[in-house]
């Protein structure tokens, strides 16, 4: 066992996209576990959108990464020392050990892993992403059979999951991904009904004929995972009592504003109010409780291949950062995770 430690922590909080000037590669003594606590070694690491708004110090839904402090990530490992009887040296866990290659947790923040099968899937489809997406569509989005279901970032671990769940649930399902490559994978290997390609349709106009030749009786839900243009497309097509599930805005998260060309505010405002639309943001740490229901449903699905899922691997920590930023400028086709160790993925 190593007695080193390698993590990334915030150098510099960013002003638009985050630079390789605003982390810093830490290596560092290999640390003890104390009284009630484990040691973990990371074998894998998630990277999401969220950690963008993380780095900014900001009122948010949860408290900014302070400077010098690891970046936040859900994470994947191995047990390597424990002082709690719960778990052995062995075991396979998740947790939120952040970007690093080893991270020391209480027992209860962490979740023992099945002892076979794919661990990365924890970080994914089976993990917070595939949560928040179960989360959203079984809590607020009220499907009935026949009624027309559109998300954005559809090849993305969010909206994969989402857009599956709309399909069981007896939806027309249309996604909303970047280039054509991503919009046949969304229809080919997910089983949506229709793909837009919003790198094609550059104005709310462009995405909105688009979207209305795939949504001809309209859009009864939205799960909105980018903002930008595609908002702008979708509102004006939503339906009488329709619902919006608030869950992202990757497209505003480096600072873009009005010139991703999106509908101007009243005109927003207006759509809500003659449609008579929810809007509702989703925060998957509101559901934590029902974690237990979600994987009793999910797992065996995912495990039988009725639901799939697909990841994007950048391999070693080092390369963390420049995975990030092309994470959040789409270039990642699936779930985005960081291979800390060839083992067990």
């Amino acid at each position: 066992m190593t007695d080193v430690m390698r993590r990334i922590a915030l150098a510099k909080r960013p002003e638009g996209e985050p630079g390789d000037e605003c982390f810093e590669l830490k290596e560092e003594q290999l640390p003890e576990p104390g009284p009630g606590e484990i040691l973990v070694r990371n074998t894998a690491m998630s990277l999401d959108p969220y950690m963008r708004g993380r780095m900014d110090d900001v009122k948010s839904y949860t408290s900014p990464v302070q400077i010098g402090e690891t970046m936040t990530a859900q994470t994947v490992g191995i047990v390597e020392a424990s002082n709690d009887p719960n778990f052995k040296p062995g075991d396979r866990v998740g947790g939120w050990l952040g970007w690093a290659t080893h991270g020391i947790a209480k027992a209860g923040a962490l979740t023992k892993l099945p002892a076979s099968g794919e661990m990365n899937a924890y970080l994914g489809v089976l993990g917070m992403p595939g949560f928040t997406a179960w989360a959203g569509v079984t809590a607020y989005a009220k499907l009935k059979e026949g009624e027309t279901f559109v998300v954005a970032a559809a090849n993305g671990p969010v909206g994969s999951l989402a857009g599956q769940l709309a399909k069981r649930a007896g939806a027309r399902v249309v996604g909303v991904a970047g280039g054509p490559e991503k919009c046949r994978d969304v229809v080919e290997n997910f089983g949506f009904d229709a793909c837009i390609d919003h790198r094609a349709h550059n104005s709310p106009k462009e995405m909105r004929a688009a979207l209305q030749e795939a949504c001809p009786n309209g859009i009864d839900v939205y799960f909105e995972n980018v903002g930008g243009h595609v908002l702008g497309g979708v509102l004006p097509l939503m339906k009488l009592h329709g619902r919006i599930i608030v869950c992202g805005m990757i497209a505003w998260y480096n600072g873009a504003g009005d010139e991703t060309g999106s509908l101007p505010l009243q005109k927003i405002w207006r759509q809500v109010l003659v449609n008579r639309l929810t809007i509702q943001g989703l925060l998957q740490t509101d559901h934590v409780a029902r974690i237990p229901e979600f994987h009793a449903e999910v797992a065996p699905l995912v495990e039988s291949g009725e639901i799939r899922h697909e990841q994007d691997v950048a391999h070693g920590l080092e390369n963390a950062p420049e995975a990030f930023r092309g994470m959040l400028k789409g270039r990642n086709k699936g779930k985005q995770v960081v291979q800390l160790s060839e083992e067990q993925q």
